[in-house]
C-alpha cells in the first residue's frame, strides 16, 4: 500500500473509532513527500456538514502555509471525493488527487454523494430551490471589489 494512502486509511480509522464522522481520511503533501496536513472527517464531531477529510486537511494545508493556493502539492485521500471536496480541491489549485474507494463504494454502505452528482448533472431539480432576489442591491459589492483591484482567487 501506498504510505501515504496509508495513513489516509490511519486518519479514517481514527474517525471511525472516536466516532468523529465517516470511514473519510486525508493527506496533503508536497512534490518532495513531506506531510503537510492529514486529517480525518469531522461531521460528526463538529455538527458541521462540511468537515469532510479532504476539506479538513485543506484548511489546515492552507493555514500552516499561509496561502489559500496549494498549486503543486498532492491530495491522498481514503475515497473518491464528494462534489463539495472535488469543488474545493478545484479551488485550491490541486492537480493531483490520488484516491482508494470509490463514490459507488461510499454510496453503497449509504453516502449519498450521488443526489448531488445527479443534481448536477440537470436531475432531480426539485433537491432545492434557487431563488434569485435583490442583485441590485448586491451587485455593487462586486463593482468595488473589481475597483480596488482586490485579488480574484
Amino acid at each position: 500500500m501506498n504510505n501515504f494512502m496509508r495513513i489516509a486509511k490511519e486518519c479514517a480509522e481514527y474517525g471511525i473509532c472516536h466516532n468523529e464522522g465517516g470511514p473519510f481520511g486525508a493527506v496533503i503533501t508536497d512534490k518532495e513527500g513531506n506531510i503537510i496536513a492529514k486529517g480525518n472527517n469531522m461531521v460528526l464531531a463538529n455538527n458541521d456538514p462540511t468537515a469532510h477529510a479532504e476539506v479538513n486537511v485543506i484548511r489546515e494545508a492552507c493555514k500552516k502555509l499561509g496561502t489559500y493556493d496549494l498549486s503543486g502539492y498532492i491530495l491522498y485521500t481514503s475515497c473518491e471525493p464528494c462534489p463539495m471536496c472535488l469543488s474545493a480541491i478545484i479551488w485550491a489549485n490541486i492537480k493531483e488527487v490520488y484516491y482508494a474507494c470509490t463514490r459507488e463504494d461510499a454510496g453503497n454502505i449509504g453516502f449519498r454523494d450521488d443526489v448531488i452528482y445527479d443534481y448536477l448533472e440537470g436531475k432531480n431539480k426539485d433537491l432545492i430551490q434557487l431563488k434569485q432576489i435583490d442583485r441590485e442591491e448586491c451587485i455593487n459589492l462586486f463593482k468595488e471589489y473589481e475597483e480596488k483591484n482586490k485579488t480574484i482567487y
